[in-house]
């Protein structure tokens, strides 16, 4: 031999038809991410959370441990007023 590689020898680069798992992969992926982003999205935009109990302040606890809401958004109930 001269040196010179032969055609045998030289590495041909990976068949096309070997890529397209990894293109449909990526592509499966990237429709997955996008689409459960979408949802978070759309679940916080029209959503509307219904108001919990929770102390407020001037209310006692004795442990001193509960959080507090710094601002609600809720009024409490009059007492003795039930829900329908």
């Amino acid at each position: 031999m001269t040196g010179a590689p032969a055609k045998a020898e030289i590495a041909a680069p990976a068949a096309p038809r070997r890529r397209w798992p990894i293109w449909l992969s990526v592509a499966l992926g990237l429709a997955l991410f996008g689409g459960a982003n979408w949802h978070l999205v759309h679940v916080a935009i029209t959503s509307q959370p219904d108001c919990v109990a929770h102390r407020r302040v001037g209310d006692a606890d004795p442990a001193g441990r509960a959080p507090i809401a710094a601002r609600s958004a809720c009024t409490p109930e009059p007492t003795g007023a039930r829900a329908p």
